[in-house]
């Protein structure tokens, strides 16, 4: 199994559109991948599971990936974590 810590960077949380994005890149590989947080576990291939994690900005998820492509899996998924989904960095916030 290999595991990674990460950080939610969003303002909104880990919120519907990295969701969508976490589950599309986890159904292309072959390993399990589940995601922990703050006590709960969600399967990283269904968006309600990952949604229910309820993780805020700044939270602690910590990724697990478990199978033949673990050490991809891992990876990709961590750096979701490291991208701009959101488009936060697009322009000024409104007032």
């Amino acid at each position: 199994m290999k595991s990674s810590r990460v950080f939610v960077p969003w303002k909104a949380g880990l919120h519907l559109r990295p969701a969508a994005q976490l589950v599309r890149l986890a159904q292309s590989f072959r390993s399990t991948i589940f995601l922990k947080c703050g006590g709960k576990l969600a399967d990283a291939r269904s968006i309600v599971s990952i949604l229910l994690l309820a993780a805020s900005l700044g939270a602690v998820v910590e990724v697990e990936a478990s199978g033949e492509d673990e050490a991809n899996a891992a990876t990709a998924i961590a750096q979701i974590f490291l991208s701009d989904v959101d488009g936060a960095s697009e322009g000024p916030e409104p007032d």
